[in-house]
C-alpha cells in the first residue's frame, strides 16, 4: 500500500462530525445512510475520548465489528485460499483478522481530530448502496470516500470502501495474499501473524 493511499485510507476510517443524529429509518437507502452516520459518528467519539491507545484500538475493534461485514471483507482479503480452509481456521482467521485490521488503522486515529464526512448522496448499485461522501480534513484537501453497504448478511453493513478511486478490498487482498506467501501458505502461520501485529 503506498503512503498516499494509507494515508486515504486511514482518514476515511477516522472522520466524524462532532454530533450525528440517529435517523428513522424509512427504506434500505435510508437504513444504508444511516449504518454509515452512526459508524462514523462513534469513530469520532474514540478519536476524542482521551483514552489510551490501548483503549481505542479495542473500541474501533468493537465498531468494526458492530457496522462492518467482518467475515466477508475478511474471506475476501484471504482470497481462494479461503475456499481450502477448515471451517475452524476460517474462524480463526477471521477473528484474527478483525483485530489485525483494528490495529493497524486505530493507531493513525489521534491524526486526525477536527475533520468531518459530508454525505453527497445516495445511490443503489446493482445488490448495495454506495454512500458517496467527501471528506474534509483540516491540513488536507478534500476527498471522495465511497461508503458501500449491503443488507445480504441480514442487516446493512459497511463492506469495503472506495478511496478516490482506490479499493480498500483490493488492498486488504494484496496486503493479506503478501503476508499468505511470506508464511509459505500455510493459514495457520498467517494468524499467528495477524494475531501478533
Amino acid at each position: 500500500m503506498t503512503v498516499i493511499n494509507s494515508r486515504r485510507l486511514f482518514l476515511a476510517l477516522s472522520l466524524g462530525a462532532v454530533f450525528w443524529p440517529k435517523l428513522m429509518v424509512a427504506s434500505e437507502k435510508d437504513a444504508a445512510t444511516q449504518i454509515v452516520y452512526l459508524a462514523v459518528h462513534e469513530i469520532n467519539q474514540i478519536i476524542n475520548s482521551g483514552n489510551t491507545e490501548e483503549h481505542m484500538l479495542r473500541s474501533f475493534e468493537g465498531v468494526f465489528n458492530e457496522y462492518a461485514d467482518v467475515p466477508t471483507i475478511a474471506k475476501y482479503a484471504l482470497g481462494r485460499d479461503a475456499r481450502t480452509a477448515s471451517a475452524t481456521q476460517l474462524e480463526d482467521y477471521t477473528k484474527a483478522f478483525s483485530v489485525y485490521f483494528a490495529t493497524k488503522y486505530g493507531r493513525r486515529f489521534r491524526e486526525f481530530i477536527g475533520g468531518r464526512i459530508e454525505i453527497v448522496e445516495v445511490a443503489k448499485v446493482k445488490k448495495y448502496y454506495s454512500v458517496n461522501t467527501i471528506a474534509h480534513m483540516p491540513a488536507y484537501e478534500p476527498f471522495e470516500v465511497d461508503f458501500l453497504v449491503s443488507e445480504q448478511s441480514g442487516r446493512p453493513l459497511v463492506f469495503n470502501l472506495i478511496i478516490e478511486g482506490v479499493n480498500m478490498l483490493l488492498v486488504e487482498r494484496q496486503e493479506i495474499g503478501a503476508l499468505l506467501d511470506r508464511n509459505s501458505g500455510k493459514i495457520d502461520a498467517l494468524i499467528r501473524e495477524l494475531k501478533a501485529f
